[in-house]
């Protein structure tokens, strides 16, 4: 069952987290794939998820995404999920790549600005889901199998989903089963 948000935002970390971590125990997924600016939703996830057998991947933003040359993933927190053996991948979204640039600079759009506006119809994690999911199979982060997929609206989580994870050279090939919770408006 789909739970529902009256809106999006930050406000619903806690209660994604105790979703997925139900879902996951019952499903026995063993892959929570995460997106995270700075750290803090997945550090919340990782203190959450002790003593279930899960492995937290985190996604985060590339470097230089927000100001040229920085990174904005708390160096602390990722060392603290890599220690207890989760990854953090930082590295160029799947689909916002080249492609964004040439448009950013000379106009138009690209074919991945209309594969992401149309996946935001359904709000902006939903857009996000299938985006780190395919990163995370690109980095061999996790297989091409089941996982759950945990996003939000600007920070913080309010979507997560299982899906058939795929990598982006095969990104139509992500089959979306699953929407565990999303906001209705966004």
């Amino acid at each position: 069952m789909c739970t529902y948000f009256d809106s999006p935002g930050r406000e619903h970390t806690d209660e994604v987290i105790r979703i997925v971590l139900a879902e996951a125990r019952e499903r026995g997924l063993g892959y929570l794939v995460t997106a995270s600016t700075k750290g803090d939703s997945s550090k919340k996830l990782m203190d959450a998820a002790a003593g279930h057998d899960v492995k937290i991947v985190t996604v985060t933003h590339n470097v230089g995404f927000a100001h040229e040359g920085e990174g904005e993933f708390d160096p602390q927190i990722r060392e603290e999920l890599e220690k207890a053996g989760h990854p953090v991948l930082t590295a160029t979204m799947a689909t916002r790549n080249i492609n964004k640039a040439i448009s950013a600079r000379l106009g138009g759009y690209s074919q991945t600005e209309i594969i992401t506006s149309t996946l935001r119809m359904f709000g902006q994690g939903m857009k996000v889901c299938p985006e780190i999911a395919a990163m995370a199979v690109d980095a061999g982060l996790v297989p091409c199998r089941d996982v759950m997929a945990i996003a939000g609206t600007g920070r913080g989580w309010d979507t997560a989903v299982i899906l058939q994870a795929n990598s982006s050279n095969r990104f139509f090939d992500i089959k979306i089963k699953e929407i565990l919770c999303k906001p209705r408006s966004f």
